[in-house]
């Protein structure tokens, strides 16, 4: 697939200052496929002027979200505060049959601490969304179901959503990405990240 999307060379905020990116995801394994796509994302993020933060792995090793208790983890509470100051987010998760995985769920559910914001939840936020599975089944499969989580956080899926498919050689041995069109894809998804975030009100 090729496509262009307008490079953003000086990127800013509707407040004029340098967008703030959170990317979320991952495995429990370090340097998964998922990781490094949003290493990767993130890392475009930052050439283009943005700032970022990454959660992933043990970052988002949380307890089970439970809106009835309010004790957070120095971790959650880590979390929170990313998102509450985020321009945009972008999250990343394996497909594990055929859905998002529990780690990356749970952490996103952390969210609901976002309820009774000015910003409630991710309102008007860009919202980019990877997935990486051992096949394209699964790896689509959870694409929509990570855009249908940003609908349901007021937030607004980028027209693009990178669908990895890891049964393809897409990584090198020392975890380069090698594939071009992915590549593309996951800069575009940054570039669109922030234009989006930029047009925020």
């Amino acid at each position: 697939m090729t496509a262009s999307t307008t490079s953003v060379p000086a990127a800013e905020t509707a407040g004029g200052g340098r967008p703030f990116v959170v990317g979320i995801g991952g495995t429990l394994r370090a340097g998964s496929s998922t990781e490094r796509a949003l290493r990767h994302c993130l890392a475009a993020v930052e050439r283009r002027g943005g700032q970022t933060a990454l959660f992933c792995g043990a970052d988002i090793t949380l307890p089970m979200y439970n809106p009835h208790d309010p004790d957070r983890t120095p971790q959650a509470l880590a979390l929170i505060e990313a998102l509450r100051r985020a321009d945009a987010v972008v999250i990343g998760s394996p497909g594990y049959h055929g859905g998002i995985s529990g780690l990356v769920k749970n952490a996103l559910d952390y969210i609901e601490d976002l309820r009774g914001d000015p910003t409630v939840y991710l309102d008007n936020k860009p919202w980019g969304c990877i997935t990486c599975a051992y096949g394209w089944q699964a790896a689509v499969g959870t694409l929509g179901q990570l855009r249908a989580i940003g609908h349901a956080l007021r937030a607004w899926p980028t027209p693009l959503g990178v669908a990895i498919n890891s049964a393809e050689s897409v990584w090198d041995a020392e975890g380069r990405l090698i594939d071009d069109t992915v590549a593309a894809q996951l800069d575009m998804l940054a570039t669109q990240v922030l234009t989006f975030a930029g047009a925020r009100p």
